[in-house]
């Protein structure tokens, strides 16, 4: 693994030589999970509280039309470690196939955490930096030093529970000790963080104090312990936030927010909405992105932009002095000439469970672009389910005036659609 890695090592230490020779910032990256992009006092929720978010967004970079390439989280959680897309990177589904005898269900599971070991994941690319690393959370790659991670909470031992976070999912329910202690040792130095807690993702089971607040707010028990979960969630983020605080770290760390697939909470079931989590959708797809880096990135809110996650990974690159690597394809969210150069961001949808853990094609559910505010969406036939939001068929919606991609426009914009699937198979045909 390291004679392939050293190649892309010296490459991006050459490239932080020749732009900057400063100290590089701290990053801490936060990562929601299962949560709607609109699901914050920030967004505009009439109900849900979050004023510890709320401060993060007022005081950064706010891109509101923010979106995930996919919308289940590993091959979510992988992007934003890699900056490269699922079809890429190789991780497309959370499981391998259904129904295989353990002994393959393990073998066919460890070949797809193997590429995890030779990514150029951030925590590797930052490292020559001096740059130390810790996860927590949500981390379905095995043991977090096949992330390239100095320290974390994941041991990935599947007899031991190891399978999307293990030991890692109780950081923000069971509070955020080995995050501080983990910052406490670094004396200086520049740190990476992955703080990926699932929450508010099932199980929903806020504090009582809390759920009894949105009881008071919806006859829906089940709105009301998402709710809950949300401003929990909320409550973990102003714990971190307050210690940069309270460590004068605030100024020398640049914190990056988002999603890792929405969430659109059913009343009357535990279950989400199918235009939500797993689906082509806005829904499943759209997140907020948020950038806070006192005194080095100037507050404002970006309602026009379309980023996505892919970005995330040159954007932080880019921040510590470093080059993308050639094949990311996301741009730096703070050049906004490269913002300007983009017409058209892609993304893809794969089954829960893989029907070929070797071949991101054969896991492929639905490509989707969005380009000047129309969005396209073209099944696989294969793998979508009878009886799908989707139906399995082309979809085209103009989301500037229909944000819950309620009319199709596909048969009476053809010509839109011929275009937007040019585009589409540029950039991935999907076979």
């Amino acid at each position: 693994m390291r004679s392939r890695l050293l190649p892309l090592i010296v490459f991006f230490v050459l490239g932080f030589a020749s732009l900057s020779a400063a100290r590089p910032p701290n990053v801490v990256l936060i990562i929601s999970d299962d949560q709607g992009w609109g699901d914050f006092g920030f967004m505009g929720h009439p109900v849900i509280q979050t004023p510890c978010l709320d401060r993060l967004a007022a005081q950064g970079l706010v891109f509101a039309r923010g979106h995930v390439p996919s919308s289940l989280c590993r091959p979510s959680l992988a992007s934003i470690i890699t900056g490269l897309y699922a079809h890429q990177h190789g991780i497309t589904c959370n499981d391998p196939p259904d129904g295989l005898p353990r002994a393959e269900m393990l073998r066919q599971r460890a070949r797809q955490i193997a590429r995890m070991d030779k990514a150029a994941t951030l925590p590797r690319l930052l490292a020559p930096l001096g740059v130390r690393s810790m996860q927590t959370g949500k981390w379905w790659e095995g043991d977090f030093r096949r992330g390239g991670f100095d320290e974390g909470m994941t041991h990935g031992d599947p007899d031991r529970g190891g399978r999307h976070g293990d030991e890692g999912l109780k950081i923000g329910r069971q509070g955020l000790k080995p995050i501080f202690e983990f910052l406490d040792k670094q004396a200086g130095r520049p740190f990476f963080l992955w703080y990926a807690p699932m929450l508010p993702h099932e199980p929903h089971n806020p504090p009582q104090k809390l759920l009894q607040k949105y009881q008071a707010k919806t006859d829906s028990i089940h709105v009301a312990r998402y709710w809950a979960m949300c401003e929990w969630f909320d409550q973990t983020c102003g714990e971190l936030l307050d210690y940069l605080d309270r460590k004068d770290l605030a100024r020398e760390t640049l914190v990056v927010f988002l999603v890792d697939n929405g969430w659109i909470q059913l009343p009357g079931s535990r279950g989400s909405d199918p235009k939500s989590k797993r689906s082509p959708y806005e829904g499943g797809l759209r997140t907020p992105i948020v950038l806070r880096w006192p005194g080095r990135i100037a507050p404002r809110r970006d309602d026009r932009t379309e980023a996505i996650s892919i970005d995330l990974a040159p954007t932080i690159l880019a921040a510590c002095g470093l080059k993308p690597s050639p094949d990311m394809q996301g741009v730096n969210l703070l050049d906004e000439k490269a913002l300007a150069g983009r017409h058209a961001i892609f993304g893809e949808v794969f089954t829960h469970s893989a029907v070929d853990v070797d071949r991101p094609a054969a896991n492929g559910m639905y490509r989707w672009c969005v380009a000047e505010r129309l969005k396209l969406i073209v099944p696989s036939r294969a793998n979508v389910p009878q009886g799908s939001a989707a139906q399995g068929s082309v979809e085209l919606f103009d989301l500037s005036v229909d944000p819950l991609e309620k009319d199709n426009l596909a048969r009476s914009q053809p010509e839109q659609v011929h275009r937007l699937t040019e585009q589409l198979d540029a950039w991935w045909p999907g076979r």
